[in-house]
């Protein structure tokens, strides 16, 4: 038996329906990597990897230091080396990997990178490919690993370096060092989601077909088997529940453009009752700043949390970013009467900034999604993308409410230096995520709120014309006019002074 992907649904702002046999979202990258270590082992017949950008010198999880180390009990905890001796242990088992081709320059100046891209050219059964089938100016952000087509994660974490960390976020973690081993990166909040059965096929489906658009040779479907790669050690916090996947992907080569993620967006911003909580890497969209601001010019309008980075990494980030930023929350303030939206920066212990690089999405604890994209227009119109989302509203997955308010309780503890049980009777006595965060203890991790620096005249410029964070591929040719940016002719956010 073959695997089988479900059919398309009627909606534009999903690409497919699948139910899963178990899911679980992983909160950062130190049980991502090691869960992905204990998955792989598992592999039979195809391991397909799928990302923005991987490095072969990070370490997984345990194992020997070196590839040729004396001690060959164990595997090799590195990925470049851990995947060659999967490969040697298992002859059936084939590897696919697809990277963003921009990023290989990167490779120069990784070392032992090269020597790892090279063993894996050598072995007839890896076959490492860079992903150009995009416009210019545009890249492939999505974040996948398919395993024997029945086991599959997607989301925010990529397997590259300057990823790993642990919930504590611990201030100078020995840990959280360089690939390469000299100095250490700052503390980094990050989230994915495994999934097991159709959906797993679905994904499965959707990267035989990214394989084929970047040039790659036709896959056939894995055979189905009685068991998946779901690691032994992780008990599913979702079980039997419906999984949706949303895409975007810009038009390129006789490929229609998707804008589903945009779509599922503005759905869910709209449909929120109660509460949103949200974490992304950044706050730049003009489409899901006015769902926003419109939601919080009502006259009982949902609290919505969003978390974000103090700053977004890299100067071209911060300048395209934040930017756009604080001139959207400039002009959805003059809308949000009952100050219902508010943004939060993560720190830990030592008050040191955690870089949040998750993207996901709870609304009043009936929906939940993770995936790769961001609140930016990048996300929703100009890189391949890949979301995942678990509605407790849709048939069958009425049981899936209370593992998606654990999970709000838990990332808010997490945050915050409580425990997700007295974040849930906090919650439970008073309702407001807003108040907790700003009566929690200081002492320790805390949620600071967002402050809004002044702009210069350059910066306000290249903001509020979406200059290196356009909407769509063309945008980025167009001259300058009314008709893109921020607060452009018919939007509803107004140009702030």
């Amino acid at each position: 038996m073959e695997e089988e992907s479900p059919s398309a649904p009627a909606s534009p702002s999903v690409w497919r329906f699948a139910r899963a046999s178990r899911a679980h979202v992983v909160v950062d990258a130190a049980a991502f990597f090691l869960l992905m270590q204990q998955a792989m082992l598992g592999a039979r017949q195809r391991i397909m990897l799928i990302g923005w950008d991987f490095d072969t010198r990070v370490r997984l999880g345990p194992g020997r230091r070196w590839w040729n180390a004396p001690d060959r009990s164990k595997w090799p905890a590195r990925l470049g080396a851990f995947v060659i001796w999967l490969c040697k242990r298992n002859p059936d088992l084939e590897v696919r990997v697809l990277k963003w081709n921009i990023g290989a320059l990167k490779f120069l100046f990784r070392g032992s990178m090269i020597v790892d891209l090279l063993r894996w050219w050598l072995h007839r059964a890896i076959d490492f490919r860079f992903d150009s089938a995009h416009p210019i100016g545009c890249s492939h952000h999505q974040k996948i690993v398919v395993i024997d087509g029945a086991f599959a994660v997607c989301g925010g974490i990529d397997l590259t370096g300057d990823r790993w960390d642990t919930p504590e976020h611990l201030e100078g973690d020995p840990r959280r060092h360089h690939p390469h081993g000299s100095g250490l990166y700052g503390p980094w909040h990050d989230l994915s989601m495994m999934v097991e059965g159709e959906a797993a096929a679905a994904l499965a489906e959707l990267g035989r077909e990214r394989w084929i658009q970047a040039g790659g040779a036709a896959l056939l479907p894995c055979a189905g088997q009685d068991e998946s790669a779901w690691p032994q050690t992780l008990n599913a916090e979702f079980r039997d529940v419906e999984i949706g996947i949303a895409r975007t992907r810009p038009a390129w080569g006789g490929l229609e453009q998707i804008h589903e993620i945009e779509a599922l967006y503005l759905e869910h911003i709209a449909r929120a009752r109660r509460f949103i909580y949200a974490e992304s890497q950044y706050f730049s969209s003009r489409a899901i700043a006015e769902a926003i601001a419109r939601r919080v010019a009502e006259p009982d309008p949902p609290e919505i949390v969003l978390i974000n980075p103090l700053e977004a990494e890299g100067w071209l980030e911060q300048a395209a970013m934040d930017g756009a930023r604080v001139r959207l929350c400039h002009a959805i303030a003059e809308r949000d009467y009952a100050r219902r939206f508010r943004i939060f920066v993560p720190r830990n212990a030592a008050g040191t900034p955690i870089y949040v690089h998750s993207k996901m999405m709870i609304v009043d604890d009936e929906v939940v999604r993770v995936g790769s994209s961001n609140m930016n227009n990048r996300s929703l119109g100009l890189d391949s993308e890949c979301d995942l989302f678990i509605d407790a509203a849709r048939p069958g997955n009425a049981h899936a409410t209370a593992a998606i308010a654990h999970l709000r309780h838990r990332l808010l503890a997490e945050h915050l230096g409580l425990e997700p049980n007295k974040v849930a009777a906090w919650l439970k006595a008073d309702g407001s995520m807003i108040r907790l965060i700003e009566t929690a203890p200081r002492g320790g991790k805390r949620l600071d709120a967002f402050v809004l620096r002044p702009l210069s005249d350059t910066e306000k410029a290249v903001a509020d014309n979406a200059l290196l964070d356009p909407e769509r591929p063309e945008d980025l040719f167009e001259p300058i006019g009314r008709r893109r940016g921020l607060f452009r002719i018919g939007g509803l956010l107004r140009r702030p002074r």
